[in-house]
């Protein structure tokens, strides 16, 4: 069979409209609101696409196409906020949502700090970053590729009995943000996926574990037998799971896992936990909070990359920068209402981080960080929620496999690892160049020198 991770190509038609159209419905809504009493009006036209595929046990299970669309109007009458939003792009419905972010905004109290972002910070510059690999994959190709990752699971091992699927995911969408101040820019973007799920089974007792690819164009994709492999391995690895003792230990977090950790210096140094005063990390920029040796970029204009964009949600322009540098933090992430409530400005940051990238001077192999720990636990599973952001306790479920002299020796499960974030973070003692990209957050596998690991 033709590998068609290799092959993209136009879709006949993925959306249900040009971004000419999304243009000019943005451009009536500023119109008629600024006609109807707004004094500053902002919205975001949206329109996409979708086919996905799910086989169990060689049979298709789910075959979904999607097209979405959908348009918010935010309107401001004076410090007054009002919002809206509809599926309906008739002219009938466009008006009627206006009319009605603009009734909500005459009932609602005023807020000093509300308000369209700064003219001077709007995005002028609109690079090409190569987000757009529309996949022409017809469904009985995406079936057989669907089996294909499957089967290959299945084949890894005997003890593997049993399929939770494979699927293969297409997406395309394409947004136009318009503001009263003039600004008006979108642009088509797609983003694909291959996921594999398998069972192992020995001596009564069953593990699951699954492996999945990401990424704008099919070709970055990791192969389809790859991703089946690497689910049936991760699910044997699992077998055979014991329970330990509670003690303090070196934990390495595989890098699947490693961006969550990412993820909760993000949340803590963003503006509505810093104005809200409910982080553990207020007041942070300036100080020590990760190693001297960790650096973690945001770097917005990655080619391809899973959350690029040449301006935030608010048309703000992004910039490459240095969030941490020497393990000192540099910034927050802010858009313009929590930045103006901390009497600071927008960092470009309204939606979310972009392309957070951490490094050191010296990462290690993943063999290299296993003998770097010596004894102790590497976590490849994190379950439930047990960040507390206002004091930095951790404590969350997990599951992972023993290390002894800095070689895998069993799986364990039913733990749980705690301790706090600001020694977690500062404790991170090695960096892997296993860097896995499937989100915002890029890293390699972290090790941290010591938590608590409870067991029985």
């Amino acid at each position: 069979m033709e590998n068609n991770l290799n092959r993209d190509s136009e879709q006949s038609h993925p959306f249900s409209y040009t971004q000419e159209n999304l243009r000019q419905i943005a451009q009536d809504i500023l119109i008629f609101a600024k006609k109807h009493g707004a004094d500053a009006c902002e919205t975001h036209v949206s329109d996409g696409s979708g086919q996905n595929v799910t086989v169990r046990q060689g049979a298709v299970e789910t075959i979904e196409y999607t097209r979405d669309k959908g348009l918010s109007v935010t309107v401001y009458i004076g410090q007054r906020r009002g919002n809206a939003s509809s599926s309906d792009f008739s002219p009938k419905a466009i008006q009627e949502t206006v009319s009605a972010a603009l009734s909500i905004a005459r009932h609602t109290a005023e807020d000093p700090y509300a308000g369209l972002a700064d003219a001077d910070l709007l995005a002028t510059a609109f690079p090409d970053l190569d987000l757009y690999h529309p996949w022409s994959l017809p469904i009985e190709e995406a079936i057989e590729l669907a089996r294909q990752c499957e089967a290959t699971a299945l084949a890894t091992d005997p003890r593997i009995i049993n399929s939770e699927g494979a699927s293969i995911a297409i997406g395309a969408s394409q947004f136009v943000y318009a503001n009263s101040l003039g600004f008006c820019g979108g642009f088509p973007l797609t983003r694909h996926s291959a996921s594999c799920a398998v069972i192992a089974g020995e001596h009564g007792s069953m593990q699951r574990d699954y492996w999945y690819s990401v990424a704008r164009s099919a070709r970055d994709l990791e192969a389809i037998d790859e991703i089946g492999t690497k689910a049936g391995l991760r699910s044997l690895a699992r077998l055979g799971a014991k329970k330990i003792a509670t003690c303090e230990v070196p934990v390495l977090f595989e890098a699947p896992v490693a961006s969550s950790l990412i993820g909760c210096f993000v949340r803590a140094v963003s503006g509505a936990s810093l104005y809200r005063k409910s982080s553990f990390l207020l007041d942070s920029i300036g100080k020590q909070v990760f190693p001297a040796n960790i650096q973690l970029s945001e770097l917005p204009h990655l080619a391809k990359g899973l959350a690029s964009c040449t301006f935030d949600d608010e048309g703000v322009a992004t910039q490459a920068r240095k969030v941490v540098e020497n393990g000192i933090v540099q910034g927050y992430f802010l858009g313009s209402y929590t930045a103006r409530k901390l009497g600071l400005r927008s960092t470009g940051n309204a939606g979310g981080n972009h392309n957070l990238v951490l490094e050191n001077d010296a990462p290690l192999a993943f063999d290299a960080l296993l003998k770097q720990m010596g004894r102790g636990l590497l976590v490849t599973e994190l379950l439930g929620h047990g960040v507390n952001l206002v004091t930095g306790d951790y404590s969350q479920g997990a599951a992972g496999l023993w290390v002894e002299q800095g070689e895998i020796r069993y799986p364990v499960e039913e733990i749980t690892i705690a301790g706090n974030l600001n020694t977690m973070l500062r404790g991170i003692i090695g960096v892997g160049n296993d860097v896995n990209v499937r989100g915002s957050r890029q890293c390699g596998s972290l090790l941290i020198e010591r938590m608590t690991v409870a067991g029985h």
